[in-house]
């Protein structure tokens, strides 16, 4: 390496795992060729990484805010680029950060010369991107039915509650629950499938098991909030439909390309059916060259006669919708899902929702600079699969969303201090 090479990241080598950060790299000869390198292990073990070629100007400095890739991972001004561009080594994977107690270790390298000639380290810096803030607390819960990780901010609040439905298979995924925790929520994540970790022989979801998750929730002496939120992605956004739509309590909803209707297994209240199931054929699974396949066409349509019995009635619930889709999914439409509810809303009076549309976004929405999932394993297609989007596009609607969500959640989420002190 280069004692005269400096590679900085601003404010701080230490930060929450959805906030930016700057690169800048200083110490080289004017006008002189890099390689940026961005390196991960994620924790199944799988290497991710990114590189872009940049040329420093006369005061031999790169800033990364402000300073054109001129190619690499991605082309043009992308301060996050190095982030959200990361790609694994083995194909159709899908960055796995579950536990929150794991930061997110990104190692920054500069090297001589551009992508096709590059040379010899000549500086290199650590990222350390945590998940929780010091103050936050997470608890694993094992109550009842419960299967789950509980986080409360520092503080005495009150703060609002937020149940966070994860959405493959029956683990846990902590990134974005202790995300919002940082940022001033009491958040339950919780499988869809209780104390059962992996959904092998599962012959439905009970809503029971979520209405024991709500009461939880409610019970936690920082909750200032008479209601909560729910969040969720793919599967389980319908499943948040239907908790909303035949469960008191629920104030706010966060629905993200999912389905407007129940999908894949029957739903059950009280021991009994409620809603049933909207299939897949898997004949309508599309190949591509790169050995995974296009889901968005494989769902039966839920608006045809036989399949109509399988629409939750969003109209009943008592709540305030956020629709999220994105128009280049490729799992299913979520688009066209979202605009069928908005006009079912509509011609039922209704004006408790809010609907934000992505170009060029893919399936999977999450807390933003991770890297993008082009295609990986689809659970219950049992195949790979495509998510669809542009890694730009998707990085830049992550960002959006992450701000919108937190506002809603604010916004329809109020604290009620009496209510807190009265559990103390």
């Amino acid at each position: 390496m280069s004692a005269q090479v400096r590679l900085r990241l601003l404010p701080s080598a230490r930060c929450l795992f959805d906030e930016p950060i700057q690169v800048k790299v200083a110490g080289l000869r004017p006008k002189q060729e890099v390689t940026v390198e961005a390196r991960s292990t994620d924790e199944k073990g799988v290497l991710f990484s990114s590189s872009a070629t940049y040329r420093a100007d006369r005061n031999g400095e790169i800033h990364l805010d402000r300073d054109v890739s001129l190619g690499g991972s991605y082309c043009g001004v992308e301060p996050m680029g190095l982030l959200w561009s990361m790609k694994p080594a083995v194909l159709f994977k899908r960055f796995q950060r579950m536990n929150a107690l794991n930061p997110h270790i990104v190692n920054f390298s500069v090297h001589e010369g551009g992508e096709e000639k590059r040379g010899r380290m000549l500086a290199e810096a650590e990222n350390e991107r945590l998940l929780m803030r010091d103050g936050v607390r997470r608890v694993p819960v094992r109550q009842g039915n419960i299967y789950g990780v509980l986080f409360t901010p520092p503080g005495s609040g009150p703060f609002p509650a937020v149940l966070d439905l994860y959405t493959s298979g029956g683990g846990l995924s902590e990134r974005r629950a202790s995300l919002l925790a940082n940022r001033g929520f009491v958040v339950l994540t919780t499988s869809l499938y209780g104390q059962q970790e992996q959904p092998k022989d599962i012959q439905g979801i009970h809503l029971d098991y979520f209405e024991e998750a709500i009461e939880f929730l409610k019970k936690q002496e920082k909750v200032g909030s008479k209601g909560v939120g729910v969040m969720s992605l793919s599967k389980s956004a319908d499943l948040a439909l239907s908790i909303a739509s035949y469960l008191p309590s629920v104030d706010a909803v966060i629905w993200i390309n999912g389905c407007s209707a129940n999908t894949v297994l029957p739903l059950f209240y009280k021991t009994k059916q409620i809603l049933p199931a909207l299939m897949f054929d898997t004949k309508k699974l599309l190949p591509t060259q790169s050995g995974a396949f296009i889901a968005k066409y494989a769902m039966h349509d839920p608006l045809k006669e036989e399949n109509r019995a399988t629409l939750i009635p969003i109209e009943q619930a008592n709540t305030h919708f956020l629709f999220v889709a994105s128009e280049d999914d490729l799992n299913w439409d979520s688009k066209a899902y979202m605009i069928e509810m908005v006009e079912r809303l509509k011609h039922c009076g209704k004006q408790n929702f809010e609907s934000v549309c992505y170009p060029g976004a893919g399936h999977y929405l999450e807390p933003p600079y991770g890297p993008y999932c082009p295609s990986s394993y689809h659970m219950h297609a049992k195949q790979r699969v495509m998510w669809g989007g542009e890694a730009g596009a998707h990085a830049a609607a992550e960002v959006h969303m992450w701000k919108k969500i937190q506002e809603f959640l604010r916004t329809h989420l109020r604290c009620d201090a009496a209510q807190t002190n009265a559990k103390l």
